[in-house]
């Protein structure tokens, strides 16, 4: 039997927080037909990404992990208060922080 080194068999390498982040993001962008709400406005999957993009920019420093980005950036309106919505394509209307926890949950789970 020829030894397999164990780098081979080790699991795959945490995916880097920021990488994380740029997927949620993708994520967003590619939800083809959904409707974000957020201060009573409707934007597309592509304005929504570009919203969260700039929040993170402007986060700076103080949002390092995915689950920071999601409770800080990606929760609700820092000016009105009021949480981010997603209408899906079946027409449910769901939180953004539970449907990008959800996200996250599988991206993890997939690696």
């Amino acid at each position: 039997m020829i030894p397999v080194p164990l780098l081979l068999l080790a699991a795959p390498a945490p995916m880097p927080e920021a990488q994380k982040i740029e997927a949620l993001i993708q994520a967003v962008a590619s939800l083809q037909g959904a409707v974000f709400i957020w201060n009573g406005s409707e934007h597309t999957p592509a304005q929504a990404a570009e919203h969260l993009r700039l929040k993170w920019r402007n986060a700076g420093k103080r949002v390092k992990t995915a689950p920071e980005f999601i409770q800080y950036c990606a929760t609700g309106s820092s000016m009105s208060g009021k949480p981010y919505e997603i209408r899906l394509t079946d027409g449910r209307t769901v939180l953004s922080r539970d449907w990008l926890w959800t996200e996250l949950k599988r991206m993890e789970a997939a690696r």
